[in-house]
């Protein structure tokens, strides 16, 4: 694997640094994630916007949750899955959803399952969602404006999941409380 710099402010590109300072002061930190990304200042750039128009769509802060920690977990995102872990504690998230979603068990209402399908069904079939699924998501009580954010959902994640998995970004201490693996798939024996 590749080794990727954990840039500071002070060794990140001048583009970057501008960007970095922004993460200290809005974290108290640089997120690991985000010193990775300065290499490319453009992506760091790029997955700010992206986080600051999905964190601003018309779901609501368990909905945003759910579409952001389906895509970790499918991802097997090690990175991912802890710190939303501690961002849908700080956003007041019902812990029973994120450990559902971690945990890839039920949540515990139909419309958030709803969502999380409609969610894994995008990932998996890369848009190419069957129109039954659609409108299974739209009777669910969402709109098709939620079916566009979840791909402005699935765009930021897949900025960070495809990152962390390349540079093997190291968990940052305040989230390391909330590790996370994906269970490996277990084959019978024959």
């Amino acid at each position: 694997m590749a080794d990727f710099t954990l840039h500071t402010i002070e060794t990140a590109p001048e583009a970057s640094r501008g960007l970095l300072a922004n993460s200290q002061k809005a974290y108290g930190m640089v997120p690991g994630l985000h010193a990775v990304m300065a290499e490319a200042p453009g992506l760091l750039e790029g997955y700010g916007r992206l986080h600051e128009l999905f964190a601003a769509s018309s779901l609501d802060d368990e909905e945003t949750t759910v579409v952001w920690q389906t895509i970790n977990v499918e991802h097997g995102c090690h990175y991912c899955v802890p710190a939303h872990t501690a961002i849908a504690k700080m956003m007041k998230v019902d812990d029973a959803i994120t450990e559902a979603l971690r945990k890839e068990t039920p949540l515990p209402s139909p419309r958030l399952e709803a969502l999380r399908a409609f969610t894994l069904a995008v990932v998996r079939e890369r848009g190419l969602v069957d129109d039954a699924v659609v409108q299974t998501f739209l009777d669910a009580g969402f709109t098709r404006r939620n079916v566009l954010e979840v791909i402005l959902g699935l765009s930021q994640k897949v900025m960070s999941n495809y990152t962390n998995h390349l540079a093997n970004t190291p968990i940052d201490d305040p989230f390391k409380q909330f590790a996370w693996s994906k269970p490996e798939l277990v084959t019978p024996e024959a």
